[in-house]
């Protein structure tokens, strides 16, 4: 006869259950969030999905596309993105023609920053404004009709980091204690600051996290249309300002490259036919080695008078826009691949018609490139000029 087990056994036994019922019954009624989060699909004894398998949720993780070659783009502001009755209809647009990408406000030039932040460098700061309260689901959106999502910083342009930390920002040279602001009345935060070049990588990080695919950097320049000769650079001084820009552009890149996301660069027009900085320390061949893209504002109603001679640049888009590109292309040498021009959707200096928007396109198709971008601060395109 095999002897007993000793009755402590069987007493040890009947507690771990009674311990892991209650345990279980404890977790249910007091933290019913748990059970009501959604899990990540199970596989049932039968084979199926079962709605409950793990007691804890998975944790959000965003999902990303390649880069669509080529990138057809629309430009989309933080305040339509947050409406979704208005967002739809760009939405609409890119499911209709052969537009396959929108590009992102994740901040504008009043600093602030267009979704819920967790990284808690960011939260200090407290430029979140929420303008997007559902940025995760509506690129999850995007991602399920196969469209590419650019988030757009607009980076020295920063009143409301002016406001938190004057000491980074551009001054006045006759009192260095005033903060010095253009003639649209925004205050800068000086190129030179590294600390703010750690506040940009740690928001390009966080809004990869979120799900964009890739980050377009505008307004990485040094400011040019105000009162320049009163304008003080705390940061810079005594240095050129072509250099400080190339070694930002160098840390953008060193840091948030490893991430994987895709890196683009917003340059003035005028850079792929100027050699110079134009004071602005932009340089076409600074910035070629450190982004995916560099993406030229070749705007006709931006370049001045007399520009290759026509007293009205604006009126001859074709024309602008395909010898600025073959002159971008001629200097981006073993990459022009990287080049994707933005073009003008919107009237200045011309009542833009779709055939006008349609011949910036063409003269990007015939300078040898393939992908552009089409901006309207209004977010009113033109349907008609676009292929179904």
């Amino acid at each position: 006869m095999p002897k007993k087990l000793p009755h402590f056994f069987s007493l040890r036994l009947f507690l771990v259950v009674f311990f892991a019922v209650a345990l279980a019954i404890f977790l249910y009624f007091v933290f019913p969030t748990l059970v009501a989060t959604t899990y990540e699909r199970g596989v049932s004894l039968e084979g199926n999905a079962s709605s409950l398998t793990e007691i804890f949720p998975v944790p959000w993780k965003a999902t990303h596309l390649p880069n669509p070659a080529p990138t057809k783009a629309l430009y989309m502001t933080s305040y339509v993105a947050g409406n979704k009755e208005i967002r739809a209809k760009l939405v609409e647009l890119a499911d209709t023609t052969e537009i396959n990408t929108l590009v992102i406000d994740i901040k504008d030039y009043s600093g602030y920053v267009s979704f819920k932040v967790e990284d808690p460098t960011l939260i200090k700061i407290g430029s979140s404004k929420w303008r997007i309260p559902d940025v995760k689901e509506f690129i999850q959106e995007l991602h399920g009709k196969n469209i590419y999502v650019i988030g757009r910083v607009a980076v020295f342009q920063d009143p409301l980091m002016v406001t938190k930390r004057p000491d980074l920002a551009v001054k006045r040279a006759s009192d260095q204690t005033l903060v010095w602001e253009d003639y649209k009345g925004i205050s800068w935060i000086d190129p030179g600051s590294v600390e703010y070049w750690d506040y940009m990588v740690s928001l390009g990080k966080e809004a990869y996290r979120v799900g964009f695919d890739e980050l377009n950097f505008d307004y990485i320049r040094f400011p040019s249309d105000g009162n320049m000769t009163d304008i003080f650079y705390p940061s810079s001084d005594g240095r050129v300002k072509r250099e400080v820009l190339a070694d930002f552009f160098a840390y953008l890149h060193d840091h948030l490259k490893p991430t994987g996301v895709a890196l683009s660069a917003d340059l003035f027009g005028m850079t792929t036919t100027n050699t110079d900085d134009l004071n602005i320390g932009q340089v076409l061949e600074d910035a070629l080695p450190y982004f995916d893209f560099i993406d030229p504002m070749v705007y006709p109603s931006h370049y001045p008078p007399t520009f290759m001679g026509f007293a009205n640049p604006a009126v001859k888009p074709y024309e602008v826009v395909k010898y600025s590109m073959e002159q971008a292309v001629s200097r981006a040498s073993t990459t022009p691949f990287k080049l994707r021009p933005w073009l003008q959707d919107f009237d200045l200096g011309a009542d833009y018609t779709p055939e006008m928007v349609r011949a910036q396109i063409q003269a990007t198709y015939d300078v040898g490139l393939t992908s552009w971008m089409l901006w309207n601060a209004r977010n009113v395109y033109t349907g008609e000029a676009l292929d179904k």
